[in-house]
C-alpha cells in the first residue's frame, strides 16, 4: 500500500472528490497535521515513512529528501518548482511532477483583476465609501494603454489573450522563443520597460530570473508605470520595488511578496498607506475549479507511478 504525505493547504476541502480517489486506491495518506506552509525541519521530521509527497510551497531540500527513504515521488500541486531541490531528486531517483496547466487561467483572470482595479482606482473608491467619503477617480480604459507583458508562458499568453479582447496595444518579452502571436508586438526588454505604461509580470522563479527586474532596471521605468506581478516576489528587486511605490512614482499591485509566509502582514504594515499599493496574499490559483482540477491532476499523475511499477 502506497503512502502520500499531503504538505499542501488545502488538499481535498472544496470538494472530497480527489480524496475519495487516493481511498478507493488503497493508499494510506496523512493531510498536514499543522494546517500551516511546513519549514524545512517540520517537513523533514515528517517525511521518514512516506512514498509520495503531494506538495505546496514549502521547501523540499536535499536534506529532507535525505530524511525520507521511501519516497519515490514530490507531486508539486500548482505552477513553479522553484522550492524543489530538483537536482538532488534527480540524483536520488525521485520524479517530480507539477501541474502548472490547471490553474494558470485563474492566475491570469486574477492579474486582469489587478490591472484594472490599479488603472480604475477601484481599491480607492472602495476604501472612500466604507469611509462615507464620495470621492471619484479618473481612470483610463485598457484601450487607450499600451501594455507589456514579460514572460509569454502558460500565463503570460493568456494574459495577452484576454487584453487584446480590450483592444490594447500589446508589447511581449520573453527570453526563449516563443510561439507567434500576431497581437503580440515581440520587443527587448528595455523598450517594454521604458515605453508601456502598464507591465504584467509572469516568469517563473528559476536561478535566471531571481532579481530579474533588478535595481537598474527598474529605475528606467516610466512615471506613474502601473507594474501587476503574479509570479514571485523574488524576481523583483523588492526593497527598490517598494522605495518607488513610497515615492509615489509607480503603481504596484502584487500577488506575491519575498518570503511571504515567514513575513506575511507585519513586513507589508509599512506599505498600508500608499494607495498606489494593492497586495493580496498569493490567492491567483485560489478557485474552486482550478483547486479541484489540480487534484485530480495529481491524483492521476500519482496513480500512473504506482500503475508503472
Amino acid at each position: 500500500m502506497a503512502k502520500a504525505l499531503i504538505t499542501t493547504v488545502p488538499f481535498g476541502n472544496m470538494n472530497r472528490l480527489p480524496l475519495e480517489q487516493l481511498e478507493s486506491s488503497g493508499t494510506e495518506y496523512l493531510i498536514n497535521p499543522l494546517n500551516k506552509k511546513l519549514t524545512e525541519n517540520e517537513l523533514a521530521d515528517m517525511v521518514a515513512d512516506f512514498d509520495v509527497i503531494i506538495a505546496g510551497t514549502e521547501p523540499i531540500t536535499d536534506y529532507v529528501m535525505e530524511r525520507a527513504s521511501k519516497l519515490k515521488m514530490i507531486s508539486r500541486v500548482g505552477i513553479g518548482l522553484d522550492n524543489v531541490d530538483l537536482l538532488a531528486a534527480e540524483r536520488r531517483g525521485i520524479k517530480v511532477s507539477y501541474t502548472p496547466d490547471a490553474p494558470a487561467p485563474a492566475v491570469a483572470e486574477l492579474t486582469i483583476g489587478l490591472l484594472i482595479t490599479l488603472l480604475r482606482s477601484v481599491h480607492l473608491s472602495n476604501i472612500r465609501m466604507h469611509k462615507g467619503e464620495w470621492n471619484r477617480y479618473f481612470g483610463k480604459r485598457i484601450s487607450n494603454t499600451t501594455i507589456g507583458i514579460i514572460g509569454l508562458g502558460r500565463i503570460g499568453i493568456k494574459v495577452a489573450k484576454i487584453l487584446n479582447t480590450f483592444g490594447a496595444s500589446i508589447y511581449g518579452y520573453d527570453i526563449q522563443n516563443t510561439n507567434d502571436f500576431k497581437f503580440i508586438k515581440k520587443v527587448k526588454l528595455n523598450y517594454i520597460l521604458k515605453n508601456c505604461e502598464i507591465i504584467s509580470i509572469n516568469i517563473p522563479l528559476n536561478s535566471k530570473t531571481i532579481n530579474f527586474l533588478n535595481k537598474d532596471k527598474l529605475k528606467t521605468l516610466k512615471k506613474n508605470t502601473l507594474l501587476v506581478n503574479s509570479s514571485r516576489g523574488e524576481v523583483v528587486d523588492e526593497s527598490y520595488l517598494m522605495s518607488l511605490a513610497r515615492k509615489k512614482l509607480i503603481y504596484y499591485a502584487t500577488d506575491v511578496v519575498i518570503n511571504e509566509h515567514k513575513l506575511g502582514l507585519k513586513k507589508m504594515k509599512k506599505y498600508n498607506k500608499l494607495e498606489n499599493m494593492i497586495y493580496s496574499n498569493h490567492i491567483a490559483g485560489l478557485t474552486e475549479e482550478s483547486i479541484l482540477k489540480t487534484d485530480l491532476k495529481i491524483f492521476n499523475k500519482f496513480k500512473k507511478l504506482y500503475e508503472k511499477n
